[in-house]
């Protein structure tokens, strides 16, 4: 089966790095699995060897079929037809089991998958993905580096990254043009800090990194006023990319607020 550009496949076949990525994830009978995106089951079939089930979400009717040949036999494999992008997560967390994830995920559909994924982020206990290393890099990011970004600040409230190790284009079928790396994420437990309104957080990381060359009293004129920006704790002066998580959570209480204070006045 030739891989399909439109669904930005990218099948994994190297054996050292399968047995590695499954000795990360280190599966236990019981635990429910889901991977996003089989393939042709490179992992899915060593993943069901260890745990005896596992539900799957494929969009490539094609792939499901190759799939379910090579897995018959092997255990109980739940293939779900779907667009991993529209997918209700909530229909397989049934029960106490929090759901573990693992996929290898089209570069193409990566941020908006991860954003969905946050929707339904107490289902999880955590997820494991393969992605292009500069990604794995923005999502790690630290304030102040040049990987750091919106999709850094966006996650922070509500996942652990663990970054594990990088896959080069020689472990897939056919090779990507970019480094890949397997990593982890973990939800809090406990919020970091308060976000509040995601809203008003989302409106105000989205400003802050639309002009990330500005600083923070341009790129959020439209939204918040220098004195009200000093009065979140952050310096209108700097921009976008060295300022804290925690310091947009802050900013996007002030927006919340006044956005309050302008329906009880209007």
């Amino acid at each position: 089966m030739r891989a399909r550009k439109r669904f930005g496949q990218h099948f994994l076949h190297d054996p050292a790095i399968i047995a590695r990525i499954v000795a990360a994830i280190d599966p236990k009978p019981g635990e429910r699995i889901v991977e996003i995106g089989p393939g042709l089951g490179a992992l899915t079939l060593p993943l069901l060897r260890k745990v005896g089930e596992l539900d799957a979400v494929e969009i490539d009717r094609d792939a499901i079929r190759e799939l379910r040949a090579a897995a018959a036999g092997m255990g109980a494999l739940r293939i779900h037809e779907a667009d991993a992008l529209t997918f209700d997560w909530r229909t397989l967390a049934a029960g106490s089991r929090s759901l573990r994830v693992v996929g290898n995920l089209p570069y193409n559909i990566s941020t908006p998958l991860l954003f969905r994924l946050l929707e339904s982020l107490d289902v999880f206990r955590d997820l494991h993905f393969m992605l292009q290393k500069e990604v794995v890099e923005r999502i790690a990011a630290a304030p102040g580096s040049d990987a750091y970004g919106r999709l850094t600040v966006m996650l922070a409230p509500h996942v652990r990254v663990e970054p594990l190790f990088d896959i080069g284009p020689g472990a897939f079928r056919p090779p990507p043009e970019v480094q890949s790396s397997f990593f982890r994420l973990i939800p809090h437990a406990t919020p970091p800090f308060p976000i509040g309104d995601t809203s008003a957080f989302a409106r105000v990381v989205a400003a802050a990194f639309g002009q990330r060359r500005k600083t923070l009293r341009n790129a959020l004129k439209s939204l918040l006023d220098e004195r009200t920006i000093r009065a979140a704790g952050v310096d209108p002066q700097l921009r976008a990319e060295v300022i804290a998580p925690a310091a947009y959570a802050a900013l996007a209480a002030r927006l919340a607020s006044q956005s309050t204070r302008d329906e009880l006045t209007g």
